[in-house]
């Protein structure tokens, strides 16, 4: 089923709603009006709006107060002005204030209009997909954090059996799999230890090949971050890895004298938007 588009026009003149309706007539939207910002205020907070078309000047709450307000009750609605005054101090309060997208001068022109309502919907899609990827994301390090802390407890007890050994680091990386990030190890031999299965798909030519040298797996500026990590216990640095923007997290991780190593944590820009 086709997902229902809901564009919220807000102004005090009927006759601006008027020609706000008959603009998208032909398209598949579902226009809502409302002739103050309180009235808006009520329909975002029963109905699951995409864009607010809002008027920067009304009288009661004007256009900052209300796309504040709209902002704090559907964070996802994308916020545009339609404003007929040249007030640069007053475009920089809605931009700051209600996190505008577009300012869009009155009289206004058809087309750009409905084009900017197009690249809106394209923005209110991300912005949704990427809270569901983040929330996914801490819900898979809580799930993570909480294996840890159980495995630490029973790995203490000397009589661990073997079996559920196995099932519990079958477990473990079944969760670092499901993480969207890539993640890959190296011991202090530099040589590649581990890694999830999001880690190739990341860095295309840089796949995950367990026992070999990292100077034969990773680009020479990576080699140089781990280096950075083991002197200075973690870092981060902002990088492109074949073409994958993102930003890259090292930890220097130890177990005694014996077992040291670094874990790398690759987020690609598009979940840190």
């Amino acid at each position: 089923m086709q997902e229902e588009i809901k564009i919220l026009c807000v102004d005090d003149e009927q006759n601006v709603l008027n020609s706000l309706k008959r603009l998208f007539i032909d398209d598949d939207y579902t226009i809502l009006t409302a002739a103050s910002g309180p009235e808006g205020i009520g329909i975002l907070e029963q109905e699951n709006v995409h864009i607010v078309l809002s008027d920067y000047r009304m009288p009661g709450m004007n256009g900052v107060e209300f796309l504040k307000a709209a902002r704090d009750i559907s964070p996802d609605t994308v916020r545009i002005v339609l404003s007929g005054y040249a007030d640069t101090g007053s475009n920089v309060a809605a931009i700051n204030e209600g996190q505008v997208y577009k300012f869009i001068p009155k009289p206004w022109n058809d087309d750009d209009l409905r084009v900017t309502v197009s690249n809106a919907l394209e923005r209110y899609r991300l912005s949704v997909t990427n809270r569901e990827l983040t929330a996914e994301l801490h819900e898979k390090n809580d799930e993570l954090k909480k294996l840890n802390s159980e495995l630490e407890k029973l790995l203490a007890q000397k009589n661990l059996s073997l079996e559920f050994s196995n099932k519990a680091l079958s477990a473990y990386q079944y969760i670092i799999d499901a993480i969207p990030v890539g993640i890959a190890g190296v011991d202090y031999d530099n040589m590649v230890v581990m890694c999830n299965v999001a880690w190739p798909g990341i860095t295309d030519n840089y796949p995950c090949i367990l026992g070999q040298s990292l100077k034969e797996n990773f680009p020479e500026d990576m080699v140089e971050f781990i280096d950075l990590v083991k002197r200075r216990g973690k870092a981060s640095k902002k990088l492109s890895i074949n073409g994958h923007h993102g930003l890259l997290l090292g930890q220097l991780m130890e177990h005694g004298e014996a077992q040291k190593g670094v874990v790398l944590t690759f987020i690609h820009d598009g979940l840190l938007s």
